[in-house]
């Protein structure tokens, strides 16, 4: 079976671990998961998206050479899981020097909108966070944003984002 039709087969736990253990096995097999996830199509790309982060997730080295790319597209995509999984990658990447503007614009659009979910917005906070190391003047904005969104937030959002708030005050 192809692993398109795996991916459009089911959306669910079992089927994803069945494409890891898939890549884990073969992990040329890994390129095709990649590039069927740089498509940005729904629900196809949310899938492998979901997959190839927990692929990376056990072996690093899948995605290490890919990750200025994965940055470079992230503002296109357009599905939560895809948003998600890919800043999920990023939040444990090497970020790449050269996408930081695009990248930080990206997470502060997200994380500011009312209609993004809870994952991204604490994605989000995370690689700004991670960005204001490079890019200092941005931390003022971060602790602000996040302080404006604590009274209305989830828990594991206010529990990141005081973290964060503390690091950026610090």
């Amino acid at each position: 079976m192809e692993l398109e039709d795996l991916l459009l087969r089911e959306q669910s736990r079992s089927n994803t671990d069945l494409i890891i253990g898939i890549v884990m096995a073969r992990p040329e097999v890994f390129e095709e998961l990649w590039q069927i996830l740089m498509l940005n199509k729904d629900p196809l790309s949310r899938r492998a998206a979901w997959a190839a982060d927990y692929c990376a997730e056990n072996k690093p080295e899948f995605i290490s050479g890919r990750i200025e790319e994965l940055a470079s597209s992230v503002p296109g995509f357009s599905s939560d899981g895809l948003k998600r999984h890919a800043l999920r990658m990023l939040s444990r990447s090497l970020l790449p020097e050269e996408n930081l503007g695009i990248l930080a614009d990206t997470c502060f659009n997200w994380l500011q909108s009312p209609s993004e979910s809870v994952a991204v917005k604490m994605y989000s906070m995370v690689i700004l966070s991670r960005i204001s190391e490079f890019i200092p003047e941005i931390r003022r904005e971060l602790y602000d944003i996040i302080e404006i969104q604590l009274n209305e937030a989830t828990p594991g959002f206010i529990n990141i984002g005081r973290k964060i708030m503390k690091r950026l005050s610090s």
